[in-house]
């Protein structure tokens, strides 16, 4: 076997365990410090971590199963921390950790936006329509 096709095992191997090709959805949080300090940053990615696992929706299955990643800038640099939701593209602003089960609740469980948090839409198209 070549190194590439080991190394291409061995991360089919992690996907299965992350169950990577079953989520509805990703969310990204950012929690750069050109947007946030590095403490209210932390603090919301703890809540997110603890709310998703609570509701069975990270590293789940079935229609609201959800990844979640946390990355150190989307390019925003203001008004954090910062949040999208992908596929529909949703963006948040001011996603502390006060903010997090209430948005986990209302736009991950119930399925609606909670508008006066939004400032941006960014849907992506439906790969599995082509």
């Amino acid at each position: 076997m070549s190194p590439v096709d080991a190394t291409k095992d061995k991360l089919a191997a992690v996907a299965g365990k992350l169950l990577i090709g079953q989520f509805h959805r990703h969310v990204f949080l950012c929690i750069g410090e050109e947007c946030c300090s590095g403490a209210v940053g932390t603090a919301a990615w703890e809540v997110l971590k603890t709310e998703l696992k609570a509701r069975n929706l990270s590293l789940a299955t079935g229609p609201a199963a959800c990844y979640r990643t946390k990355v150190g800038c989307l390019r925003v640099c203001a008004g954090g921390p910062i949040l999208v939701v992908y596929p529909e593209g949703t963006w948040y602003m001011g996603m502390t950790a006060d903010r997090i089960p209430r948005f986990v609740q209302e736009h991950l469980v119930d399925g609606k936006p909670i508008e006066d948090w939004v400032f941006a839409r960014n849907p992506l198209p439906n790969q599995e329509a082509k």
